[in-house]
């Protein structure tokens, strides 16, 4: 295997990774990928919204059923001299009325307060949604605007990759492989020369393992899983 061919398709392949990275550090890209995250969980909390304010009506109208129902009660106490004169108990009405009024003074209560949730829970929503309509707008506009860097790149990164494609002829094909599933865990750079007797990461190898590198052949770091040549 040619040393020189693997270091030259990494070279290359360098070249490629950093064309990517100054692309996305460009602030285009930065704001089109948080327009993208916010949008991509945007739908979700509209929806729990939704379900949530669903919830809100259900126990307004039970609270109102309820309101309207302890209030019908109450009002059948108004004829209540009537009643005392037709021989009822003034104590147990009395009682009794107390009992409905006081009911009705806590189904107010938490009818004001669910009121008030309803009303920050409609001013969380429309908020919500005008800055999703925001966003929509902000993701199209630097959606176009990265698509445009990056297509100011296009040539020379196909050039690059054609390059890469020319050179992987004279790599083995199981070295090739593992660069590629290396590369895909952000393992670079991947192949690294031996330093002090072992890796760049600070794993040693034994001297018969070293010895193994002469021509051209490389060593699987154990630690970090770099390829380990000899210079």
């Amino acid at each position: 295997m040619k040393l020189d061919k693997l270091l030259e398709y990494q070279a290359e392949d360098n070249r490629l990774r950093k064309i990517e990275e100054e692309i996305k550090s460009s602030e285009d890209y930065k704001k089109y990928a948080q327009a993208n995250r916010f949008m991509s969980g945007a739908q979700e909390k509209l929806d729990a919204m939704d379900r949530r304010a669903g919830e809100l009506k259900a126990l307004l109208e039970e609270i109102n059923r309820r309101d309207e129902e302890i209030t019908n009660e109450i009002a059948e106490y108004n004829d209540l001299e009537e009643m005392i004169k037709d021989g009822g108990d003034i104590g147990y009405y009395e009682k009794n009325v107390r009992a409905l009024s006081d009911k009705l003074r806590a189904v107010k209560a938490e009818l004001n307060k669910l009121t008030g949730e309803i009303k920050a829970a409609g001013e969380e929503y429309k908020k919500f949604r005008e800055q999703t309509i925001s966003m929509q707008k902000q993701r199209k506009e630097y959606k176009e605007k990265y698509e445009a860097v990056r297509a100011s790149r296009t040539e020379e990164a196909e050039k690059i990759k054609k390059n890469l494609l020319a050179i992987e002829k004279d790599i083995p094909a199981n070295i090739l492989e593992k660069y590629k599933a290396k590369s895909k865990e952000r393992i670079f750079p991947i192949f690294v020369p031996l330093t002090n007797g072992g890796c760049v990461c600070g794993m040693n190898f034994p001297l018969a393992q070293q010895s193994t590198l002469s021509g051209g052949n490389v060593i699987e770091c154990e630690h970090c899983r770099r390829f380990v040549y000899n210079k």
